[in-house]
């Protein structure tokens, strides 16, 4: 079952590239008083993930910030290698927002959010979607009805909801 609005986020062992190698981080911990927009998609590299919904919260992390976002958060169902390249690749990782790894996928299952799409390659992987995130507690969600497009769940129409 799918969680939404009012709802408090799942437990979350997500992972992050770190100095010394991955680092396992506690969603719920990093979100502790804080407000957070959370966002997920399909996988790093992928056409829209790489071409529209990443680079609308580049553009727009400093005007969320001076909405009084404390955190701009991305998480993909990849391992952190990958997700540490396409960071950097990108300019997210330098623009601040962090990039954590679902590698098995227990977060967007979850959060009720998995799909698969076998002919792309793409198994178990997560909606597209964009949260606004206080506390622990989910504010607002906002969906992807296609995995292809980016509409509500850019960076541009979550901040228009806060």
């Amino acid at each position: 079952m799918a969680i939404g609005p009012g709802d408090t986020l799942p437990e979350a062992k997500l992972a992050k590239m770190g100095a010394d190698g991955p680092e396992v981080v506690d969603l719920n911990e990093l979100g502790k008083g804080k407000k957070m927009v959370v966002f997920a998609l399909p996988g790093a590299f992928t056409g829209t993930c790489s071409t529209a919904h990443l680079p609308s919260f580049i553009r727009t992390i400093d005007d969320l910030k001076a909405k009084g976002v404390d955190d701009v958060v991305c998480v993909s169902v990849n391992d952190v290698f990958v997700l540490q390249a396409w960071g950097e690749q990108t300019g997210a990782t330098e623009a601040g927002i962090k990039i954590l790894a679902d590698g098995d996928g227990s977060f967007t299952e979850a959060m009720g959010r998995s799909f698969s799409a076998a002919p792309v390659g793409l198994m178990n992987r997560s909606k597209r979607y964009a949260m606004v995130v206080e506390d622990g507690k989910i504010v607002t969600l906002q969906e992807e009805e296609n995995p292809g497009v980016c509409d509500v769940s850019g960076g541009e129409a979550i901040l228009e909801t806060l």
